[in-house]
């Protein structure tokens, strides 16, 4: 036999061979039993006490391991560390230090706060996890990381407008007055136009929603033509008055003010709140109200189109009626947004304004407050 293979059978044979019997003390033996034995024993305690017990009687440590259902590294780390512990080694685990990487030191992670707040990445006009793990060295969740714990978002940003009205509070205070204390004997009415609403055709039929899968569209469109729509909103119940109409002048507004004035009665006053645009300043319209002294028109401060109640009704036609919709003609447009109208009305609510003129102003303070302090 080859020097090789009788080491190979000797090693074979010292795998089977019982290994040096543990010596235990009475109490150990006796503690060992009990954990074995009783219901409430965690089974990882009661499989190293099983351990020891085998090797207790001199079995090997691959007897063991087949008696016991562990493998023989497992047998053999037990073995040791009872000898070198005893009993207070069983029940509990060592703390885990892993093999991953060590924590981020506060200096790091300032370092990366730092740049996320204070600097840009070359070529580019904000910070992701890959460029700033590049430039700082670590891991793209190591970032990811930091960013959730001080809740920063680099990838997300969002639009505002100050008004630089210098009338700014004077409308404010009197639109929102309109809003939480209208007048008696008066209709509060939210007036503005929709214009250039497209009549989109999609260039190919989509496929319909199905279980595992959305609804599909076509990226491109053929333009059909355009409408305009004019809407006054009653702040009371929720209900709109719409036309839609080719153009976007005088001339329709004007037509859309006389049909204001024949449907609702004339016993109520009418508080138009209105934006800036000049077609509601036409020389003609001003001439048209002084002849009817039951109009009176409350024009929001420039950049304050979020005053104007209308606009979240008209949020509410563009995402449910025309976002989706293909239309192979301006009267099917239409058609469309009448059928949205009148479904509108029939179940409307009217949208509630809650803040107050004091509120709003105390938060313009506190943005512009930011503002100079960031120049």
């Amino acid at each position: 036999m080859s020097l090789q293979k009788e080491a190979k059978s000797v090693r074979f044979r010292d795998m089977w061979d019982p290994a040096e019997k543990l010596s235990l003390r009475p109490k150990e033996k006796a503690a060992l039993t009990q954990w074995v034995r009783a219901p409430t024993t965690p089974q990882r305690t009661v499989t190293r006490s099983r351990i020891v017990l085998a090797a207790a009687r001199g079995l090997s440590n691959c007897a063991i391991a087949r008696e016991v259902g562990v493998s023989r590294p497992t047998v053999i780390k037990w073995r040791r560390r009872f000898e070198a512990e005893r009993l207070e080694c069983l029940p509990k685990d060592r703390p885990r230090h892993g093999g991953g990487t060590p924590p981020l030191s506060e200096a790091v992670v300032q370092a990366v706060i730092e740049r996320t707040l204070h600097h840009r990445p070359e070529g580019a006009t904000h910070w992701s996890t890959r460029s700033m793990a590049r430039d700082q060295g670590i891991s793209r969740s190591a970032v990811q990381r930091i960013w959730s714990a001080h809740e920063l978002k680099p990838h997300l940003v969002k639009t505002f407008k100050l008004s630089r009205d210098p009338d700014f509070v004077k409308k404010l205070r009197d639109v929102v007055g309109l809003y939480r204390n209208p007048p008696e004997n008066a209709l509060v009415l939210c007036c503005d136009e929709k214009s250039q609403i497209q009549a989109l055709n999609r260039t190919q039929p989509g496929l319909p929603l199905k279980r595992g899968r959305a609804g599909t569209m076509t990226h491109d469109y053929r333009r059909n033509g355009t409408t305009t729509l004019f809407a006054a909103l009653n702040v009371l119940n929720g209900q709109v008055i719409a036309e839609c109409r080719p153009r976007h002048r005088h001339q329709e507004f004007l037509k859309f003010l006389r049909r204001l004035d024949r449907e609702v009665p004339k016993e109520l006053d009418l508080h138009l709140i209105l934006d800036n645009y000049q077609t509601h300043k036409h020389e003609k319209v001003r001439r048209w109200l002084a002849r009817r002294r039951r109009f009176h028109f409350h024009f929001i401060p420039t950049s304050s189109s979020w005053l104007n109640l209308v606009e979240r009704w008209f949020a509410e036609l563009t995402n449910k009626a025309i976002r989706r919709g293909s239309f192979e003609s301006v009267p099917d447009l239409e058609r469309t947004i009448y059928e949205f109208v009148a479904h509108s009305n029939g179940s409307a609510r009217p949208f509630v304004w809650t803040a107050t003129a004091n509120r709003i102003l105390e938060k313009i303070k506190r943005c512009k407050l930011v503002a100079e302090t960031l120049q």
